[in-house]
Order: C-alpha cells, then structure tokens, then sequence
C-alpha cells in the first residue's frame, strides 16, 4: 500500500499513468443462470490495473463477456494502453475523451470498444480516489454510510420451480438481502404472476419485490402480468416488452399498468438513456456503466435522470456499483447476487466479510478508491489464457 504522507501534493496531482494491466478471469458457475433470453454458466471479468508514477495502483474488476474477453483486451493493451501511458491520473474526463475515439471506426463492434473503455474509466477512478485518499461515493458527494439492496435472481429451474423459488427467498432472507429481482417472460403471464405470488407471500409486505422480463413479452402480455400482480404491490417491473419497440412499448405499459418501470441495461450511451426518459417510459433507470462506457458515463446518466426525477441503479457489478448508487442523490437500491451468482464478489475481494449484508442493507466500505482489495490467491485460480 502506497503511504499518501510520504508523497508531496504537487506529486499527487502530477502523477501520470506507467502502465496499464489486464487479467481476464472465468470461473463456471454451480448451476445455470436462466432467464427469459438468456442462460448463464460462467461468470468472466476482466481485472484492469492502472499502475501509476506514485505506486498507487487504480483497479476494477468489470463485465460478463466471454466471447468479447479477448478482444476487449486486445483493443486496450493494442489501442488504448499507448495513448495513455504518461497521461495524467485526475484528468479522468480527459483520459475518458481520449478512450471514446475507440468506439468510433464504422466497421467496429462497439460493444468491444464500449467495455474496454468501461474497463479503463473503473480503474481510474480507482485511482483517483486513492490519490485523494477518499471512497468514491464520498469523494462524488454522498454522505451515505449503508444503501439497501436487492439480489437479481429467481432464474427458471427445470424441476420445482416454485418450491425452489420460495427456498430461494429464505436463502435471501437468511443472508441479510431483504429483496429480490425475479427473473421472468420465459413463461406466459399467468404462469409468471404465479412465481411473483409466491415471492410476495414468502418475502413478507416489506420485501423488495422487482421483475424482470430482459425483453420477453408483447405490450399485451406484460399488461395482462401487470394486472394479474395488481395486489402483489410490485416495486418495478424491469424490461418488460421486446427490443424493437421498447421505448415506446413501455411507455404504454406504464401508462395504463401505474407499475413504476425499470430500463437502461441495454442502453449504451447517456444519449439512450435520455431518449426513454423522454419517451416517458421508465421510472427507474440501471444504466450499466462496465456496458456503457464506465462511472463517468454512468454518473452523467444520473444527472440527467435527476432532472426528470428518475431514480438511478447500476445493473450488476456490486463490487463498484453499491458505491455508485450511494455518490448520488437519485440513487435507489444496489443490485447485488447470491455466491453460486458472483463468485468473484465474494471471493476475488480478499476485504470481503463472509455476509456483507444485514438487515436488508450493506454497509459501504471506508477504504479509499472502490475500497477493496484482491485476492491474489483467488486471482491466480480463476485466471485464464485467451
């Protein structure tokens, strides 16, 4: 650990990134991940390490991309890394223009140039945090010591699927997360409502209760859910209608359903997430910042949102974006998982306690940067070749 006092402020403020180092890291899961367009069986990431002249080293570890993994990689250490060695450590909104000119060749596939960006603008703000000795969301302006949090979860199961989704919420319960985003529109509305129901009757009044239907159903059929569920008190129903027309779509749904709705995952820039805003469509938006463009973009999100008194979260990626949500003054709940979900949360931070939630809530880490550290052991286990 880099000791601040023996360094001089004019240092500090002049200090310049040496070298920039990526580790892509896969691990399988216990079981699938299964929702409605989409099954899981690894959990991947990549460790980003930005190594400065002071010794203090900025590091995030971000995404789920095994099939963009190496080519992530490849566009940081081929194109990004050289045009930022000697470049200032606090100039972060600098190093972030210089980044965004990745994700503009036509033929490119700007989800790569989009994560590799993500992947540079976590670290930094690593770094940036460290160099002010201070925790992000209180270096951002948040006097927040604790956020509540939900988990993602509820995936389909093969067999007894409501028998082990009512398990699954006494496991929640058991290990402090008083909430649950219920994955589904892989099944018909009725068959849905039913998993919601059971969730409800489990969680108890107060549990947090979001559905996620990752872009399933027709505008009729997420009405026909959101009228069946009516009584159930849903706190938001995220994604619910097809890709193609969602903006829209969802606008209609929220209309007539009065179910506050959740988007902005599969958004990429601040720019989408504006034009549902102003489509009316969300009451809620969880940009992803390691999708979109990283904590820079995310927090400009968040401003905008602000000023169409919408709330914000960050879609997975608790390791930074319980911090995030606690930095602004829009932010809502930290979306957080289970251990078979995201090992690395629980094992890739060697700061990590055994059960980081209590009561519903998790306390926020007082270290500066992200607050956490690596385990290096852990590192080297999960660490693959591309």
């Amino acid at each position: 650990m880099t000791n601040l006092d023996a360094i001089s402020n004019q240092a500090l403020q002049d200090a310049y990134i040496t070298r920039i180092e990526t580790i892509p890291l896969k691990v399988k899961m216990d079981r699938a991940a299964t929702g409605s367009t989409l099954k899981l069986t690894h959990r991947c990431t990549i460790l980003t390490r930005i190594h400065t002249s002071t010794g203090i080293v900025g590091e995030c570890f971000n995404g789920n991309d095994d099939a963009l993994q190496s080519a992530i990689i490849n566009l940081i250490q081929q194109e990004l890394a050289p045009q930022l060695i000697g470049h200032r450590v606090l100039a972060i909104e600098d190093a972030w223009s210089l980044t965004r000119k990745a994700t503009e060749p036509f033929l490119r596939d700007r989800r790569v140039a989009l994560r590799a960006q993500s992947c540079i603008d976590s670290a930094l703000h690593d770094a940036l945090g460290k160099t002010a000795n201070l925790p992000i969301h209180i270096l951002w302006g948040g006097a927040k010591k604790q956020v509540r949090v939900f988990a993602i979860g509820g995936y389909y199961r093969e067999k007894n699927d409501l028998e082990e989704l009512a398990e699954e919420v006494e496991q929640l319960k058991d290990f402090g997360i008083y909430g649950l985003k219920l994955k589904l529109g892989g099944k018909s509305p009725q068959e849905d409502a039913k998993r919601a129901e059971v969730v409800r009757l489990k969680g108890g009044p107060d549990f947090l209760l979001g559905c996620d239907a990752n872009q399933g159903w027709t505008v009729a059929q997420a009405l026909e859910f959101t009228e069946r569920t009516k009584d159930l008190k849903l706190d938001w129903l995220e994604e619910p209608c097809k890709w193609d027309n969602d903006r829209a779509d969802m606008a209609r749904v929220r209309a007539f359903s009065g179910i506050p709705i959740a988007a902005g995952q599969s958004e990429i820039s601040r720019f989408g997430c504006r034009d549902l805003m102003q489509a009316n469509a969300i009451d809620i938006c969880n940009f992803d910042a390691s999708w979109g463009a990283g904590p820079s973009e995310w927090r400009k999100v968040a401003m905008l949102a602000g000023s169409y008194n919408i709330k914000m979260m960050q879609h997975l990626e608790p390791q930074f974006g319980l911090m995030m949500s606690a930095g602004i003054s829009n932010g809502c709940f930290g979306e957080v998982m289970l251990p078979w979900r995201d090992p690395f949360f629980y094992e890739l931070i060697a700061n990590q306690v055994k059960k980081p939630f209590k009561d519903g809530f998790y306390t926020l880490p007082t270290s500066p940067g992200w607050g956490f550290s690596i385990d290096e052991d852990y590192l080297k286990k999960a660490r693959v070749d591309l």
